[in-house]
């Protein structure tokens, strides 16, 4: 009799683990973004606000030196920009815009994840008064060793 009940009592709490479990996971924000970067860049808070008008909600962590950042997420120095991100599994790399990053949720493609090298003029975050957008391409990181193919193209 004390063993059924201590059976029934275990199976009440394995199963309210479970919804417990069940419920956080749906409560998780699929569009948690993690921020990496420097206290001293200002273009970085531009892009943020930007994520943030698109309905991401970013988490930022300011560190001293992003090298390490980017090796952990597999992004090369010549793909690198002035900050990183990292959502759903996939790393964001500079001013990368936040329908690129839509787009990449959506799609789930086999890749680490998206880059704007460099600081491209007009980008998120990059806007010049009086300055026309430059033309650049958001490039799909396929791979550890640096391989990318153009994921989508803006600016003039």
């Amino acid at each position: 009799m004390i063993s059924q009940a201590i059976h029934r009592r275990g199976l009440l709490l394995s199963g309210a683990a479970a919804l417990l479990v069940s419920s956080c996971a749906r409560a998780a924000n699929p569009k948690t973004l993690v921020v990496y970067k420097t206290p001293y860049c200002g273009c970085c808070k531009g892009w943020v606000a930007h994520m943030t008008r698109a309905g991401f909600t970013p988490t930022i962590h300011e560190v001293e030196d992003l090298a390490p950042v980017r090796a952990r997420y597999g992004v090369p120095f010549k793909l690198s920009s002035c900050h990183t991100g990292v959502i759903g599994g996939y790393v964001i790399e500079g001013h990368v815009p936040a329908d690129d990053v839509a787009r990449l949720l959506r799609e789930k493609p086999k890749a680490l994840g998206l880059t704007a090298p460099g600081m491209p003029i007009g980008s998120p975050g990059m806007e010049v008064p009086d300055r026309p957008a430059e033309r650049f391409d958001t490039l799909l990181l396929l791979d550890r060793s640096g391989r990318t193919q153009v994921f989508a193209t803006h600016g003039a």
